[in-house]
């Protein structure tokens, strides 16, 4: 027995024995993960997938294989094509204002010693609270005759302006709220950021003699802020592109359609048509977007990060 234990034959044995075992075990402790992988995202998607390429309509008892149909209504629906480019403008304004607009918020307030805690709580008050019961209040303060805003304008001598009833400016209205629900919780990851930060590669730039501000944020602080705003970047504009609660409250995709977004119109023609097998398409051609904007955003930006 030992003998055969101790031989080559023996040996090898006993390796791939030990190697069965720890894959096995690997594989129970990863299978609870899986599962819920497979019950929470990937089965999901697979019956809306399954339901896309269907005429199924919510409530109905038979429904019809259409294939890629629903797609290619999808892409020649005048609508959809029109609410994509109003998501696309709301992300390309809510993006740099809620990344850019919380760092110099965070860079500001970084500094600060017994004020800074009062700032914290002031900025990220809008985050903690509820965007539809907040809209109210936006309501009212934009409002064209009894909003503050638009009384401050008066006595400044600007006349009085309709942000919400103007297809000019409706948008851009809603991409300014968007810009201060988001600005908060992107100031905090900052915030860890810049804490994060080393005081020891400050000192050595002033001894360099880098003592200028700007000079040391260009040379310090943005380099070492890259994972950082990648990670606030990608997490941003993903959420820009789920707007949906202040159209839904504020403005319902008016006027004329100038807010008409692409998750809204997800939930007209799901909810409100009960047409299910297209709106699970317009759900796919949703989730693309995201996924190839973030993918792209990931890896351009992934290669100029500092870790």
């Amino acid at each position: 027995m030992t003998l055969a234990l101790a031989s080559p034959a023996g040996f090898a044995s006993a390796t791939h024995r030990r190697r069965w075992i720890e894959r096995v075990t690997g594989l129970g402790f990863a299978l609870p993960a899986f599962i819920l992988l497979l019950l929470t995202i990937l089965l999901p998607l697979a019956v809306l997938l399954w339901l896309s390429m269907t005429n199924y309509e919510f409530g109905g008892t038979d429904m019809d294989w259409v294939g890629l149909a629903n797609f290619q209504k999808a892409l020649a629906d005048p609508i959809i094509r029109r609410s994509l480019v109003n998501t696309l403008l709301y992300v390309a304004i809510v993006v740099p204002g809620g990344v850019f607009g919380a760092l110099l918020i965070a860079v500001l307030v970084h500094r600060r010693k017994r004020t800074r805690s009062f700032y914290e709580v002031v900025y990220f008050l809008p985050v903690t609270s509820t965007l539809i019961a907040m809209a109210t209040v936006w309501q009212f303060l934009l409002h064209p005759s009894l909003g503050p805003v638009n009384g401050l304008l008066k006595w400044l001598g600007i006349g009085p302006i309709a942000f919400l009833s103007e297809p000019s400016t409706a948008l851009t209205t809603l991409a300014v709220i968007g810009i201060w629900q988001l600005i908060g919780f992107n100031m905090i990851l900052f915030l860890a950021g810049l804490t994060a930060i080393p005081r020891d590669l400050y000192e050595a730039a002033d001894i360099d003699g880098c003592s200028s501000g700007i000079d040391r944020f260009l040379t310090i602080t943005w380099p070492l802020l890259g994972p950082t705003t990648m990670f606030v970047l990608v997490t941003t504009m993903i959420t820009a592109f789920k707007i949906f609660d202040t159209v839904a409250v504020m403005t319902r995709g008016g006027p004329v359609g100038s807010t008409e977004v692409l998750l809204y119109n997800i939930y007209l023609e799901g909810f409100q048509y009960f047409h299910t097998g297209y709106a699970a398409a317009l759900t796919f051609i949703f989730l693309a977007f995201i996924l190839v904007f973030s993918a792209v955003q990931t890896f351009a930006l992934d290669k100029k990060v500092h870790y």
